[in-house]
């Protein structure tokens, strides 16, 4: 399992289009995807679940990866967050 904080620099937070991306980056992986902030942890292959976290602009996650492509998945997500996911 590998692990990293990251902080969501999107001026709207995680609202439904970056989080779908977030979704679509995440399913390229077969490891298990999830991310914490504050009390919630979220599914990142899950727009419902990434949605529900209501993840602002500053907010820090700490995303998770287990599974065979860890390094792979951890990497892609990081580069897609401080990417804009897309904004």
């Amino acid at each position: 399992m590998v692990s990293k904080r990251v902080v969501i620099s999107n001026p709207t937070g995680l609202h439904l289009r970056p989080a779908g991306n977030l979704c679509k980056v995440a399913m390229n992986f077969k490891s298990h995807i999830t991310f914490s902030y504050g009390d919630n942890v979220a599914n990142a292959k899950s727009v419902l679940s990434v949605l529900g976290a209501c993840v602002k602009c500053g907010d820090e996650l700490e995303f998770k990866c287990e599974g065979p492509d860890e390094e792979e998945a951890m990497s892609a997500m990081v580069e897609a967050i401080e990417g804009g996911l897309g904004e």
